[in-house]
């Protein structure tokens, strides 16, 4: 009997572990839940009835297709930036700082997509050229439409990714970390021109909400002072 109630002990105390120590994902997959069933309505629904973004300059950004890799890793990217500050008790504060960004911005970008539905023409009608990097980006377009597009999300989430690396304590002293991910974040940016994925306008409008929630988030840390009451 004594043998039977000290596993059940045991059994607790490793689930009472396992909550605490992944307790932290439940709004990771909470919003990513949400956020995809939101976007993938609005990639079904915004079509052909939207206001179309573009700016002059656009016509003069050249299509530049190996900027696809870049474009691409986008996606490894901002995932490893948020696992690595997940797995490591000492940056959990920085974790949350980093969902905060990210999720502030990426639901005002549903929220302006589905108030005021927006694409864009930018698309060339053929390839200009016929290699794999090219035979890439065809694949994307055919699932990803060239609507919903303002503020960019690949911008600004490339940018909060940095942020919450370069000003995360953890990595103060990795100096090649951090200017390797600034050089990947400002690839990525230069990527959704080059490609064709996104206007001028995108990427303006996604760095200057960058600029204001990283002064909110990490200047005045809103999130922090929240904590500490």
């Amino acid at each position: 009997m004594r043998e039977r109630f000290e596993r059940f002990i045991q059994k607790n105390e490793t689930r009472q572990k396992f909550w605490d120590q992944y307790k932290h994902l439940l709004p990771l997959l909470a919003y990513m839940l949400f956020y995809m069933t939101w976007w993938s309505h609005l990639e079904d629904t915004v079509t052909t009835d939207f206001r179309v973004i573009h700016m002059g300059i656009d016509d003069h950004i050249p299509f530049l297709e190996v900027f696809i890799i870049p474009y691409m890793a986008w996606f490894a990217y901002v995932s490893v930036t948020v696992l690595a500050l997940f797995f490591r008790d000492e940056t959990k504060k920085d974790y949350y700082r980093c969902l905060t960004f990210l999720f502030t911005g990426m639901t005002l970008f549903l929220l302006i997509s589905t108030l005021m539905p927006n694409g864009h023409q930018l698309r060339p009608a053929v390839m200009p050229r016929d290699n794999v990097f090219t035979r890439m980006i065809a694949a994307l377009w055919r699932s990803d439409t060239p609507t919903n597009l303002w503020p960019s999300i690949h911008v600004y989430n490339s940018l909060g990714a940095h942020f919450a690396i370069a000003k995360s304590k953890a990595f103060e002293h990795h100096k090649v970390l951090r200017a390797a991910s600034l050089a990947l974040a400002l690839s990525i940016i230069l990527s959704t021109m080059f490609i064709k994925q996104h206007s001028f306008f995108d990427v303006l409008t996604a760095i200057t909400l960058a600029a204001i929630m990283y002064v909110l988030v990490y200047k005045k840390d809103i999130l922090n002072r929240h904590f500490d009451r």
